[in-house]
């Protein structure tokens, strides 16, 4: 059957256009030389009628059970990715076809690339498919809501070995240096021998962009610089998002914060991420309007969202630049104690921001997420970060996703979940003690259920309200006054 799957593969590489009819003899010969075959049989028929990572699995199976890989994780992985290497062009050849495209619409070589990483099995759309993902009505528009079903889990053996085996490398120095293109993996290090990014420039450096292997939103794209250096955001930053949205219209881009609890998992690479997906920020009604007496020509508002957000718009890039500095730089600098947001700890920086940036109806956007990381006796994880009471649900950092409306939400809630539809149904139940309490909440306002797809509604909107406090818990300003007291220091 081996010979089988292989042909299988090359049909399918050749229908997702992987690769060419005349490739299909060198790239069987790859194949043959990874699972150790020294012939191949003529007149090898195939079905094909499966996926690429179904026939992934089973030539892995196959390479498991003649011993040419160990059963573990890791050696799974880096056999996995080396497999669809023999099927992916080399990364100027990949660069040479998408800017080519790009030359018909930067739309269609977005396309192209998207559908290579995801034909490549670098975006693992079978694991990708495990998430539970639905959509909650809130108080803020429609949210987004994602329980992370798509990492695998590690096998004991696969523990052991990172245990035993971990070695001091800085090669690559992170995940998301352009040294993991081709990267074959190692214990402890994912594969990436099937990884491909895009060389994009940005205002004088060199910048690249990748596909996220685990998309939470339509074409999840990752931006980075090609140095390895710490995320800061500044003008610079402003600058680069700007130049982004030119060269690729039909993405938003953002960066998450630079500071540790309201920044990202990565803090130690300059990255942003983009996409072509609409969040519930961008469909966000206004508050109210402003006027930036330095910038009477900017249209600034303050968005009805769980955070505190700035929108600005315009059609002229320079002044909105300028503007978003302006409110960068007072917004570093500003404390306001009764709000209990201090810029300063001694000389330690308390305040920065989240940027998005867009270009919408002809006008570019920027909306500017005010982030502060300060800490508290009462509030140790973070004044403005999840408090302690909705813990049971999410105690992570709120990156820009989460920012820009959705929730990605930990593994371990699936089961939990579970536990609080049967006793809401007045079953048999082990709901977690952490839970105990909003359980009891539901079912004191909803009363008796007995309709198994009503509980799962009520769950959905219950969780989305969950997800908002979360949010709300993070906006830096709670009263519409004291967005005031910061908006009058901008025109001061």
């Amino acid at each position: 059957m081996i010979y089988q799957h292989i042909n299988e593969l090359i049909q399918k590489a050749i229908e997702k256009e992987l690769i060419c009819q005349e490739d299909q003899i060198y790239v069987r010969n790859q194949v043959m030389n990874l699972l150790q075959l020294e012939s191949y049989p003529e007149n090898i028929t195939a079905k094909a009628d499966h996926s690429i990572p179904n026939l992934i699995e089973k030539i892995m199976t196959y390479a498991v059970e003649n011993n040419i890989i160990d059963d573990v994780f890791d050696e799974k992985e880096m056999f996995s990715a080396a497999l669809m290497n023999c099927f992916i062009a080399r990364p100027s050849v990949i660069n040479e076809t998408f800017y080519k495209k790009y030359e018909q619409s930067p739309q269609l070589a977005t396309d192209y690339f998207y559908n290579l990483s995801k034909n490549s099995n670098y975006i693992q759309m079978d694991r990708i498919a495990k998430n539970i993902h639905f959509k909650a009505e809130t108080s803020y528009g429609e949210m987004d809501i994602t329980i992370n079903l798509s990492k695998p889990e590690k096998d004991p053996e696969q523990i052991r070995r990172e245990r035993e085996e971990k070695k001091q490398i800085d090669y690559p120095k992170c995940l998301l240096c352009i040294e993991n293109e081709g990267y074959t993996g190692r214990t402890g290090y994912p594969a990436r021998a099937n990884h491909r990014v895009i060389r994009v420039p940005l205002e004088g450096e060199n910048w690249h962009l990748q596909y996220s292997p685990y998309v939470y939103y339509r074409e999840h794209s990752i931006v980075l610089a090609e140095e390895h250096r710490d995320m800061k955001i500044d003008k610079n930053t402003f600058e680069r998002l700007l130049a982004f949205t030119d060269k690729f219209p039909h993405y938003f881009i953002g960066s998450n914060a630079d500071l540790p609890i309201v920044g990202g998992s990565i803090l130690s690479h300059d990255h942003y991420q983009a996409g072509n997906y609409e969040f519930a920020m961008e469909r966000a009604t206004n508050e109210f309007s402003f006027t930036l007496e330095k910038f009477p020509e900017i249209k600034a508002f303050v968005l009805k969202w769980p955070l505190s957000v700035i929108r600005l718009r315009s059609g002229q890039k320079e002044q909105l630049l300028q503007a978003a500095d302006h409110i960068l730089k007072t917004w570093k600098a500003y404390t306001d104690d009764d709000a209990d947001i201090r810029a300063f700890t001694n000389h330690t920086p308390h305040n920065t921001i989240t940027p998005i940036a867009r270009i919408r109806d002809g006008m570019y956007e920027f909306d500017l997420v005010l982030r502060n990381n300060r800490t508290s006796e009462m509030h140790p994880s973070g004044i403005f970060h999840p408090h302690a009471d909705v813990h049971h649900i999410k105690k992570e950092n709120i990156g820009l996703i989460e920012v820009l409306g959705l929730a990605v939400l930990p593994p371990r809630l699936k089961d939990e979940l579970g536990e609080i539809k049967q006793f809401l149904l007045g079953e048999s139940n082990d709901v977690a003690a952490y839970h105990q309490e909003w359980a009891n909440q539901i079912k004191h306002e909803k009363g008796k259920l007995t309709d198994p797809e009503q509980v799962d509604d009520v769950i959905k909107r219950e969780l989305g309200k969950k997800f908002v406090r979360i949010l709300e818990d993070a906006g830096v300003f709670k009263e519409k006054a004291a967005f005031y007291r910061f908006i009058k220091t901008l025109n001061k």
